[in-house]
């Protein structure tokens, strides 16, 4: 029952790690990366679409990504998705490849960029502390049930502990690798 609580947790928390790892990839850094438009959706066939399933997204050099629509209808429609996305990109087409150049980061942007890391990692350390709070009030239902002693949800809590311990210890570091990252020139 224990264990069954524990992998639970472990499983939520690195759920909740995932997701900042996903969240992390969206915000650009200055280099291109094809990731960058991920969450950028399009109008295909009357239903709102991810781009990467409306075109081919690659990365042509550091500072460009270059995006061919599948079909030469769409190089508008997927123009203006870019454009209108919150990630203040400007597209050229020429021909049926839009091309995307990646403008160099603002000192100013780069630390606006940090905050907004430093404020994903935070929500994130908070699922990962609720997460704990979920199973030590789990252990204490078992303690009331009398279906485990005191002693064993002791245990328990500190398994949870030592388990929350290393997911902040690796939000810790993936918030630092991805600030060096923006910060680098």
């Amino acid at each position: 029952m224990i264990d069954e609580i524990i992998k639970d947790a472990q499983q939520r928390m690195d759920k909740s790690i995932s997701v900042l790892q996903d969240n992390f990839s969206k915000i650009r850094t200055g280099r291109a990366s094809a990731n960058l438009l991920d969450h950028v959706e399009v109008e295909y066939y009357g239903a709102k679409v991810p781009i990467h399933q409306a075109a081919s997204v690659s990365v042509e050099d550091a500072r460009t990504i270059t995006v061919s629509p599948w079909e030469k209808s769409m190089v508008p429609v997927v123009e203006k998705a870019i454009m209108t996305s919150d990630l203040g990109l400007n597209p050229s087409t020429s021909g049926q490849v839009i091309r995307v150049m990646l403008p160099p980061l603002t000192e100013e942007r780069r630390r606006d960029l940090v905050k907004i890391l430093r404020q994903e990692a935070e929500d994130t350390r908070v699922a990962v502390r609720n997460i704990r709070r979920d199973a030590n009030q789990d252990f204490k239902e078992l303690v009331n049930e009398k279906d485990i002693t005191e002693d064993e949800a002791r245990s328990a809590e500190n398994r949870i502990q030592t388990l929350t311990d290393e997911h902040v210890g690796r939000i810790d570091s993936l918030l630092d690798n991805k600030e060096q990252e923006v910060m680098t020139v």
